[in-house]
């Protein structure tokens, strides 16, 4: 399936060296939040980063970033919010109030991604992550065709059913020509604070064996952590220090 005739160029207020889509089969495996850490984790590190919220009917980045702000306009392009130096475009700074649904049908969601890539002055950014909405349908697939993407980082749980759905996404990023950069299991585990003992709330981590399966080569595992969960409500995800094996993957 070819995409290079979809593709829409930068602005001419972004120089964007790489742009990333973190995607999931399925709703509820903690895609946002392994979006908000990674891009959080980039930026400890000194690099500039940049979110492009694509969840137009049910965004979170905000939230957890604790931004709550109007997106301006100055001579035809957004003005970003930042929140520690990362940068972020989402519905929600469109919106009167942010817990105002988005009832649109894909045309008019596929057109406010269009209008966030294009319309937002991004600047220079190491870069730019792309937080997709659930599943492999037509606004997913609208992304992966017109945004040149250097690759998709894909988040998958341990539940058997998410198992199965990840790896329809797989084929799909594949058949459209997209490189896939890792697969992320969150929600592996759970540490006891008490004793340290790890326990698999959710089964046996199967990140290692989908990864085989569909040849996939860079992988890590997310612990159940509810400081995670603490961090999202105060608006402050970006405190949080990933695991080593993670902060590795971008």
């Amino acid at each position: 399936m070819s995409k290079a005739k979809f593709l829409i160029p930068q602005n001419s207020k972004s120089n964007i060296k790489n742009i990333v889509a973190v995607m999931s089969g399925k709703g509820g495996v903690g895609k946002s939040t392994v979006t908000a850490l990674l891009a959080s984790n980039l930026a400890q590190k000194g690099f500039r980063v940049g979110i492009l919220d694509a969840d137009i009917t049910g965004p979170s980045i905000p939230k957890m970033f604790g931004i709550k702000a109007r997106a301006e306009v100055s001579g035809g392009f957004f003005v970003l919010p930042q929140s520690n130096g990362i940068q972020v475009m989402s519905i929600n700074f469109l919106l009167e109030e942010e817990s105002s649904p988005v009832i649109w049908r894909s045309p008019l969601v596929i057109k406010a991604i269009k209008d966030f890539w294009t319309k937002s002055a991004w600047g220079d950014l190491d870069y730019l992550l792309i937080d997709l909405p659930p599943g492999t349908g037509d606004v997913p697939l609208t992304v992966m065709q017109t945004i040149p993407l250097k690759g998709m980082v894909l988040v998958t749980s341990p539940h058997d059913v998410t198992v199965m759905i990840v790896k329809k996404a797989v084929n799909m990023v594949r058949k459209v020509g997209i490189p896939v950069l890792a697969l992320i299991e969150n929600m592996s585990y759970f540490r006891c604070p008490c004793c340290g003992q790890d326990t698999f709330i959710f089964g046996e981590s199967k990140v290692k064996e989908i990864a085989r399966e569909s040849g996939i080569s860079a992988t890590a595992v997310l612990p159940l952590d509810g400081e995670i969960a603490k961090l999202e409500e105060r608006g402050e995800i970006y405190q949080y220090v990933l695991p080593q094996d993670v902060s590795r993957i971008i």
